[in-house]
């Protein structure tokens, strides 16, 4: 039998370029996201950080970014990790609503 769905929000598969840093270290890297929600996204890496580690995130999408602290969820060892955003303004939410509200935008 199929585990039930436990996602808040729905997920949508955009491919956007990702900075991570993780805090408070300040370690960067550079992914890419395979999928994002209003709550969080998923990166793609090889090299996830470890589960509940305190990130800041910054998606990019042509000259739009999103930017968002937040923590890792869960981690898929060499493949990637969860991320959901714990701090958003109020503008920042409305740009990832508008990126996820617009099919007609290419990522």
């Amino acid at each position: 039998m199929p585990e039930p769905e436990r996602r808040k929000a729905s997920r949508f598969p955009l491919v956007l370029a990702a900075e991570i840093v993780e805090l408070p270290r300040g370690t960067k890297f550079l992914a890419r996201t395979s999928d994002v929600s209003r709550l969080g996204c998923y990166v793609d890496t090889l090299n996830p950080i470890s589960q509940t580690s305190r990130v800041r995130l910054r998606l990019t999408h042509h000259q739009e970014v999103f930017e968002a602290l937040g923590h890792v969820i869960y981690v898929s060892p060499g493949l990637g990790m969860g991320i959901t955003f714990d701090t958003v303004t109020p503008v920042q939410q409305a740009r990832l609503e508008h990126w996820l509200d617009a099919p007609e935008i290419e990522f």
